[in-house]
C-alpha cells in the first residue's frame, strides 16, 4: 500500500468543504433528545473519514484517537471524551442505513463540477475485482453469499466488483455500481453512463455494448471499445495507432482504482455483503476525486 500521509494532508486542506458534507447528513443525524447527547456531527464525520482513509477497524480507530494527537485535533476532540469503537461502528451503520455514502460522493462531485472539473461529453467504463475471504473457516462456516467467484486472466478470484464511470477528460469518477465478481462488466455498464455522453470508452470486455437493448436508444454516441488482443495483432498501422489512442484515454480510469486499492488499501473487502462495501467505496471514490481535483485545479 502506498504511503497515505501526503495524501491525507492534501485532503485535510480541502477542509472548507466539510460543512457541505455535514449538511448532507445533518437531517438524518440523531438530535439526542433522549439519553446521552451524540457526538458533534463535525467530529464523528471526521473520525469516520479518517477511519476509511487509513482503512482501520473500529477498535484500531479508537486506539488511534488515543495515540495520535493530530487525529484528535483534526476531529476537534479532547482526550477526555473520545468515541469508543461502538460509537464508531454505530455511525458507520447510520451512514449505511440512510445510503449516505452515495450522498457524500454526489456532494463532492457537485463541488468539483462547480470548479469545471466534471465534463459530461465523454465517459470511460471499467471494473475492478475487490477480493473477499474464500475460506469457510469463520463463525458462519460458509462464504459470504453475496460474493462470487470469477475467472480473469489465468486466475480465479472470489469477491465483488466495483464498476465505475469516469470522466474522459479529468479521470474523475461520476458513477459507481457494485456487484458480485461473476457479473459481466457489460451488464453493469448502463448504470455507469449519465446519458449526456457523446463518446464512450471501454476495454474489450465491453465489445458489443452498443447492440444491447438498454443502449440502442442512445443517439449520437461514438463507442470506442478496445479490440481483443488477437484482433489487434492483425491490424494495419493506422488502425493500430487508433487502438493506442483509445488505450491512452482509457488509462485515466486506472487512477481512481490506484487510489482506492493502493493508497486507501481497499483491495480486499472489509465487510460482509455488498451494501456495506458499497457505502465505503462511494466514500473512497469521493476521496480520490478530491485528491485528483486538487491536482488539477484546487491546489
Amino acid at each position: 500500500m502506498e504511503s497515505t500521509g501526503k495524501h491525507w494532508k492534501a485532503l485535510e486542506s480541502t477542509g472548507k468543504h466539510w460543512k457541505a458534507l455535514e449538511k448532507k447528513i445533518a437531517r438524518h443525524y440523531p438530535k439526542g433528545a433522549n439519553g446521552r447527547p451524540p457526538y458533534p456531527l463535525s467530529a464523528i464525520l471526521r473520525v469516520h473519514c479518517m477511519q476509511a482513509f487509513y482503512n482501520l477497524s473500529d477498535p484500531a480507530m479508537e486506539d488511534a484517537l488515543y495515540e495520535i494527537e493530530s487525529m484528535r485535533r483534526f476531529a476537534g476532540l479532547r482526550l477526555d471524551r473520545l468515541p469508543d469503537e461502538t460509537t464508531i461502528l454505530n455511525f458507520r451503520r447510520f451512514l449505511e442505513r440512510h445510503d449516505l455514502g452515495s450522498a457524500l460522493f454526489e456532494e463532492v462531485n457537485r463541488h468539483l463540477q462547480s470548479h469545471g472539473l466534471v465534463l459530461r461529453e465523454g465517459s470511460i467504463v471499467d471494473a475492478t475485482i475487490i477480493s473477499a475471504p474464500s475460506s469457510t473457516k469463520n463463525k458462519a462456516s460458509k462464504r459470504d453469499p453475496e460474493m462470487h467467484q470469477t475467472h480473469r486472466g489465468n486466475q480465479w478470484h472470489f469477491g465483488m466488483k466495483m464498476h465505475i464511470g469516469v470522466d474522459a477528460v479529468f479521470g474523475l469518477v461520476h458513477s459507481i455500481d457494485t456487484t458480485a465478481a461473476n457479473t459481466h462488466d457489460i451488464v453493469a455498464a448502463e448504470k455507469l453512463l449519465h446519458g449526456d455522453e457523446k463518446r464512450v470508452f471501454g476495454d474489450a470486455g465491453y465489445l458489443g455494448i452498443q447492440k444491447r437493448d438498454e443502449h440502442k436508444d442512445r443517439q449520437g454516441v461514438d463507442w470506442f471499445i478496445a479490440k481483443r488482443p488477437g484482433q489487434r495483432r492483425k491490424l494495419n498501422a493506422d488502425k493500430a495507432r487508433a487502438e493506442t489512442l483509445k488505450a491512452r484515454v482509457r488509462a485515466k480510469e486506472e487512477h481512481p482504482f490506484r487510489y482506492i486499492k493502493r493508497v486507501f488499501g481497499y483491495d480486499k473487502v472489509r465487510y460482509r455483503g455488498l451494501a456495506k462495501n458499497n457505502t465505503r467505496l462511494h466514500l473512497l471514490a469521493a476521496f480520490s476525486n478530491l485528491l485528483m481535483g486538487e491536482k488539477c485545479v484546487l491546489a
